[in-house]
C-alpha cells in the first residue's frame, strides 16, 4: 500500500506549496537586494553567533549538561546555531520578505526573538513562541525515545555481547567511503585515515583505526586495521551500568519535563544529547577511543557527549581538511567572519598552516590550542589518473551553482556567478592553447542539477577541444597536481596550496581583477589580474618546462 504522501493529489499539493514558498523566497531575497538590504540577514547570524545565552551557567543543571556545564552557555548557542539559525531562518525571513505585510514564522528562542527584533525583522510574535514550545515538545520527546532506545541496546549487549575489544583505538566522525584508504598503484592513499596513520601526533600505542562508515570492508593503514563500527559511544555492557543508565534517565526526564513547564526549555531541548554523554559517563577510560577527530564540515557544535570523554583522557581533536573558509577582503577592510566560527570551542584544532592558525586565533581567542601540521587530504579514490601529456596544467575552480541556491542562503554572490567561473575557464584555455598547453580541469564534485546551466554549457563547449581534459571529479586532487606540470585555481580554493607543498608553480586566477592582491586569505599564494598577467605567467611556466626537457 502506498504511503499517504505517494498519492498523486497530496504529492500534486506539496509540491505545489514547496514552489510557491521558492518562489516567495526568491522574490524575498530580490526585494532586499533592490533596497540594498540582503546584508542585514548577514549581521544578523554575526549577532546570533555572538549573542550570550543570559540564563546560563546559573539555570543550567549538571543533571543534563554533566561536565559540560561550565561550558553549558557556549554548548547551547552552537546547538541552536546548527538547529534554528541555518538555511531555514534564512527561508523563513526571505519568505516573510517575499510577501508584503507577512511576518517571520520560525522557531526561535526568547533571546533571539529580540535580536531578530533589533535587527528590523519582524516577527509572529505569539505563533514564534508557540512553534518554539512545540519544538521543544518534540525535542523533548525524541530525547527521552533516545533514552528508552538506549537502554535496549544495552540489554542486547548485556545478553549478547557484538562490540569488540578495539584495544587502544581511534575515532573518526562523519566520514564516507572515499575518505578511506584506497591505495594507488604506488601504495599511496591520500585520505584522512591514511594521513592519520602515519601522522607523528597521533595517539601512543593504537591498536585500531575507527570509523562509522558502514557496510565498508575491513582494512589496513600503516599496519593498522581499520575497521567500522556503528557509534561513536560504545553500547552500555554491564548489569550495573544499566541500572545506573535507567536511573539517570527517569530523573532527567522527569527534570526536563518539569523544567519546560517552567519555561526553562534548554533541558528539554539537551535530553538526547544529554542521554549521549550520559552513556559516556558510565564507561572507564580504557573503553573510549584516544583520539576522536572531528572535521571542519562541522564546525559550530561540539557535541556534549565529548567533554565527557575529555574528562576522562580522550583527546578530542578538530581537524581541517580546507582552508577555503574566509570571506574577501573589501575595499574597506576585511568583513567579519563567517557564520558560526566565533561560537566554536574545540580543545584542540589541526591547521595547515601560519595563515590558517591565524584565522582560528581571530575566530576563538589568542591562546587557543592548535598545530601546524601542513596540508590535511580528507579524500581518495581507487580510480587511476591518466598519463598527462607535456604542458599539462592543473585548472582547479569553483563551480556556480543556479542562482535559487545562493538566494536561499540569503547572500549576494558577487564572485563565484557564471560570469567569473566562465571567464576563469576560457581565458585559461586561450592563454594555453597560445603556447600549446593542455587545459586539465578537475572540479570539486559533482553537483547534478544544481550546476549552472551557462557554465555547464560552456564544459561542454570544452569538452570538444584536444587541448581540454575533463578530469573525473572523484579523482582525488594531489594526483591531478602531480601529473601536471602547474597549478592554475580559483581564489581561494586550497588547490593553490597543495601544488606549492608539491613543488609546481601555483597561482590563483582572478580574471576580473576583483580580489585584492594582499588578501590573507591567499595564504602567501601570488593572485593574477587579468588575461596580461595570466599569459604572461603561462609563458613563463612553459618556457621553463621547455628548457628543463632539453
Amino acid at each position: 500500500m502506498r504511503s499517504f504522501l505517494e498519492l498523486p493529489l497530496i504529492n500534486k499539493l506539496v509540491r505545489r506549496r514547496k514552489y510557491r514558498r521558492l518562489r516567495r523566497i526568491m522574490r524575498g531575497y530580490r526585494l532586499l537586494k533592490q533596497s540594498n538590504q540582503l546584508g542585514k540577514i548577514s549581521a544578523l547570524k554575526e549577532a546570533l553567533t555572538n549573542t550570550f545565552i543570559h540564563q546560563f551557567p546559573l539555570q543550567a543543571s549538571k543533571l543534563v549538561f554533566g561536565n559540560g556545564l561550565k561550558n553549558a552557555e557556549i554548548i547551547t548557542r552552537q546547538y541552536l546555531l546548527i538547529q534554528f539559525g541555518g538555511l531555514t531562518l534564512n527561508e523563513a525571513i526571505l519568505s516573510a520578505e517575499g510577501r508584503p505585510g507577512s511576518n517571520i514564522m520560525h522557531p526561535l528562542p526568547p533571546e533571539w526573538r529580540k535580536v531578530l527584533e533589533h535587527h528590523d525583522f519582524k516577527l509572529a510574535k505569539i505563533r514564534v513562541a508557540l512553534l518554539w514550545n512545540g519544538y521543544m515538545v518534540v525535542f523533548l520527546a525524541y530525547g527521552m525515545l533516545h533514552i528508552v532506545k538506549t537502554i535496549f541496546q544495552g540489554i542486547q549487549e548485556i545478553i549478547k555481547p557484538r562490540y569488540k575489544n578495539l584495544g587502544r583505538y581511534v575515532y573518526f566522525e562523519d566520514l564516507g567511503p572515499s575518505n578511506l584508504p584506497q591505495p594507488d598503484n604506488d601504495g599511496i592513499s591520500y585520505d584522512i585515515v591514511s594521513w592519520y596513520a602515519q601522522w607523528t601526533g597521533r595517539a601512543d600505542n593504537i591498536e585500531t583505526l575507527c570509523h562509522s562508515v558502514p557496510l565498508v570492508s575491513p582494512g589496513t593503514s600503516g599496519g593498522l586495521p581499520v575497521i567500522a563500527v556503528p557509534y561513536a559511544i560504545p553500547p552500555i555492557n554491564t548489569f550495573n551500568s544499566l541500572m545506573r543508565y535507567v536511573e539517570w534517565g527517569i530523573v532527567a526526564s522527569i527534570f526536563s519535563i518539569t523544567d519546560l513547564l517552567r519555561g526553562r526549555w534548554w533541558h528539554a531541548c539537551f535530553l538526547r544529547e544529554a542521554s549521549k554523554a550520559a552513556v559516556i559517563r558510565l564507561h572507564q577510560s580504557h573503553q573510549l577511543a584516544r583520539h576522536y577527530l572531528f572535521h571542519n564540515s562541522g564546525w559550530i557544535y561540539r557535541p556534549l557527549w565529548t567533554y565527557e570523554a575529555e574528562k576522562q583522557g580522550s583527546s578530542i581533536i578538530f581537524y581541517f581538511y580546507s582552508t577555503n573558509t574566509e570571506a574577501f577582503k573589501r575595499s574597506d577592510g576585511y568583513p567579519p567572519l563567517p557564520y558560526g566560527w566565533q561560537a566554536m570551542n574545540w580543545p584542540y584544532y589541526l591547521v595547515w598552516d601560519e595563515y590558517q592558525a591565524d584565522f582560528v586565533r581571530r575566530a576563538v581567542g589568542p591562546n587557543t590550542n592548535l598545530s601546524v601540521v601542513g596540508s590535511i587530504p580528507i579524500q581518495t579514490s581507487v580510480k587511476t589518473i591518466q598519463k598527462m601529456p607535456p604542458r599539462a596544467i592543473a585548472v582547479f575552480d569553483v563551480q556556480p551553482f543556479r542562482n535559487s541556491f545562493y538566494q536561499r542562503l540569503g547572500i549576494a554572490q558577487e564572485y563565484y556567478t557564471p560570469r567569473t567561473a566562465n571567464q576563469f575557464l576560457m581565458d585559461i584555455h586561450i592563454a594555453l592553447k597560445e603556447y600549446y598547453g593542455v587545459m586539465v580541469l578537475k572540479r570539486k564534485r559533482d553537483i547534478g542539477g544544481m550546476l549552472h546551466p551557462k557554465y555547464k554549457a560552456l564544459i561542454g563547449q570544452l569538452n570538444s577541444s584536444e587541448d581540454f581534459i575533463a578530469i573525473d571529479p572523484a579523482l582525488n586532487a594531489t594526483r591531478v597536481i602531480e601529473a601536471c606540470a602547474a597549478v592554475i585555481s580559483m581564489p581561494f580554493t586550497s588547490t593553490a596550496l597543495l601544488g606549492r607543498e608539491l613543488g609546481k608553480p601555483s597561482i590563483y586566477y582572478d580574471p576580473h581583477g576583483t580580489v585584492q592582491k594582499d588578501d590573507r586569505a591567499a595564504h602567501g599564494i601570488k593572485i593574477l589580474h587579468g588575461f596580461d598577467e595570466l599569459i604572461a605567467w603561462i609563458s613563463t611556466i612553459i618556457n621553463s618546462d621547455v628548457d628543463s626537457s632539453l
